[in-house]
């Protein structure tokens, strides 16, 4: 390693700046869905569309978060992941602008895409800089701590978006939370982030880019990691889409909105704190066998809540469930950031892009299975989703940091 290299690694791992930087960026991207997932609609009103129309606004976010990472696999070869990084934290704040100020359905729904391009760059970038940067022994931890991030800006964000948009609208969220915080993530990855890179070389040819797109999918372990990770989203979609209309239905307990507004709250919390538990755990067990041992307690816990008579044992379930869906997350990715280090930026690009496409087949199926067959269907379905990622990541993943 040359002495810029060993200049840039010395900076990160002697300073905790590095890692409160990508914890900034991580709970930076998570505001704007906040947004519109509790109030989709009072923004349908706004643009007088009903709510299954204005939802198309989260599906196009989606389709340009998937289409976008897989883009990314290409750029993280050509770009330092620092600078990606703050174009996507840019382009963020730009999404932001333009939905608070967006006229009509059509704006909203072309501002409100970008997020998912901004999803697409901070995520995998942030993973990539963590292998990147950080010593073996302390990238566990940190994954942890920014998937935990994620789901503890839902836990503080949806009653401080709740409380603004009860005074002011919606709009008012966007200015005075939302901007605020991407601002607050752009300016600690200009601050925090070292500009230079440990791989200082950055190949241009087209060679390259096909290469290393190919040294991902070619690689048995690195592939089943994407595999595991579509199915493992998938399952997680019982839970994140699912969970709280089952508490609120005839079907499940019909409990007011007041008190699935707190259940959500405790999932999002139990995901946050399973999430920094992974850290530990992964260092005690390996990437591999913490992966394997979260997924199938994940499938297990998703499969049981809807059969539950009583509302609150079903309610336990479910916080196990998103605690153990927490674990798995952090450790499936502190698996996959090890398979390609040579890539780690089209890794991550590529596992972004089959994360959020589980999310979406999940969401799909699960509504189907619902339609079809009802709730108990659903968790049995979308659980058993899950164990079969467990399967794929004992039997085809390795951990290369495994002694």
């Amino acid at each position: 390693m040359n002495n810029s290299s060993n200049s840039a690694a010395e900076r990160v791992s002697h300073g905790r700046l590095f890692i409160f930087s990508l914890v900034i960026a991580s709970f930076a991207i998570n505001p704007a869905g906040i947004l519109v997932s509790f109030l989709l609609k009072d923004i349908g009103l706004t643009f007088g569309r009903p709510v299954g129309v204005m939802g198309q606004i989260s599906t196009a976010s989606s389709v340009v978060a998937v289409v976008f990472a897989l883009v990314m696999g290409f750029l993280s070869v050509r770009f330092r992941h620092k600078s990606l990084l703050i174009i996507g934290l840019l382009s963020l704040n730009v999404s932001a602008l333009g939905c608070t100020l967006a006229p009509d359905f059509n704006s909203m729904l072309v501002s409100y895409a970008l997020s998912g391009a901004s999803l697409a760059m901070v995520s995998p970038m942030t993973y990539a800089m963590i292998g990147e940067y950080l010593p073996l022994e302390k990238r566990a931890g940190a994954i942890s701590g920014v998937v935990a991030t994620g789901s503890f800006a839902y836990f503080i964000g949806a009653p401080i978006i709740a409380l603004i948009a009860g005074f002011w609208g919606w709009r008012a969220v966007l200015p005075l939370f939302v901007i605020p915080v991407a601002l607050a993530g752009l300016l600690m990855a200009f601050l925090g982030v070292p500009s230079k890179s440990v791989n200082t070389q950055h190949p241009t040819s087209r060679e390259a880019y096909v290469e290393s797109f190919k040294a991902v999918l070619s690689n048995r372990s690195a592939a089943a990691c994407l595999v595991g990770d579509v199915l493992r989203s998938a399952q997680f979609a019982a839970i994140l889409y699912y969970a709280i209309s089952f508490f609120r239905d005839d079907e499940g307990f019909a409990v007011s909105i007041e008190l699935a507004t707190l259940i959500l709250l405790v999932a999002a919390l139990a995901y946050t704190l399973g999430s920094l538990a992974s850290g530990w755990l992964v260092n005690k067990l390996g990437r591999k066998s913490s992966t394997v041992l979260t997924a199938l307690l994940a499938g297990v816990f998703t499969i049981s809540y809807a059969y539950m008579p009583n509302l609150w044992l079903s309610f336990a379930l479910v916080f196990v469930a998103s605690w153990f869906s927490g674990m798995v997350t952090s450790a499936a990715s502190t698996l996959a950031v090890e398979q390609i280090p040579t890539f780690r930026g089209t890794m991550m690009s590529i596992d972004s892009a089959a994360a959020n496409s589980g999310s979406a087949l999940g969401a799909a199926v699960g509504g189907f299975v619902l339609l079809s067959f009802g709730y108990e269907s659903l968790g049995l379905v979308l659980g058993m989703v899950g164990i079969i990622a467990t399967i794929v990541y004992y039997l085809l993943t390795t951990d290369p940091c495994k002694r």
